[in-house]
């Protein structure tokens, strides 16, 4: 399981667990992509906007649908499963959420996990469930900042970077791997106003599916 974290809201997260998974998924992968940011949840509105082919008025199932079933969910290889945030997240505690979802997901399964903004505590649930992190951040100064923060969160809850990826950049200058102490996997290029939709972007997710799974997936995942 891999929590998609970064600084502020606006850096990029939603769109980047989104991109990511269904370049796994091109890739083969049965992928789960699931919101957890469930204050500001917005990860199967993206998925549903972004994707022609899907009923915009059909609603994801839940987090909590997925773990309440009981039995081990089987993802499917043509597109990601999407988990949308609780409709009352009050109902529920979120590190539990997120543990039981580790478990009801086969271990070959790129889990992906959309994570509130910031070091807030909100952030801390997700990355206390996940086996890694991969932190996304434009190349502001204050973004970059925050990012190198929620990286040494990330590290304190074990749950060490894999890596990270400039967003919205034409360049990424060679001191940002070690402000955020872990390499700079990907860079995602500006792409306005559907970004999923662009070739090149498309092609940077692409890139970076495949060195996640270089630098972590391989003998764990099951991938073309």
């Amino acid at each position: 399981m891999i929590a998609v974290a970064g600084g502020k809201g606006g850096s990029g997260k939603t769109t980047t667990t989104l991109g990511l998974a269904r370049a796994l998924s091109r890739r083969g992968a049965p992928v789960v992509a699931a919101d957890a940011d469930w204050d500001l949840p917005n990860l199967a509105r993206l998925a549903s906007a972004s994707d022609a082919d899907r009923d915009p008025a059909a609603d994801a199932p839940t987090v909590l649908d997925a773990v309440r079933t009981h039995r081990e969910l089987r993802p499917d290889r043509r597109a990601p499963t999407v988990l949308s945030a609780p409709d009352k997240p009050g109902d529920a505690e979120a590190t539990q959420a997120f543990d039981a979802l580790a478990d009801a997901v086969p271990d070959d399964c790129p889990t992906l996990l959309d994570c509130p903004a910031g070091a807030s505590p909100d952030a801390a649930a997700p990355l206390r469930a996940a086996d890694r992190c991969l932190i996304v951040t434009p190349l502001r100064r204050a973004a970059l900042r925050d990012a190198a923060k929620t990286a040494a969160l990330a590290r304190r809850l074990d749950c060490p970077p894999v890596g990270g990826v400039a967003v919205r950049a034409e360049s990424v200058p060679a001191g940002v791997s070690d402000l955020l102490g872990c390499p700079v996997l990907g860079r995602v290029p500006t792409a306005d106003p559907e970004p999923l939709s662009a070739a090149p972007v498309r092609a940077a997710y692409d890139d970076l599916a495949r060195r996640i799974v270089d630098e972590y997936g391989t003998g764990r995942w099951r991938v073309a």
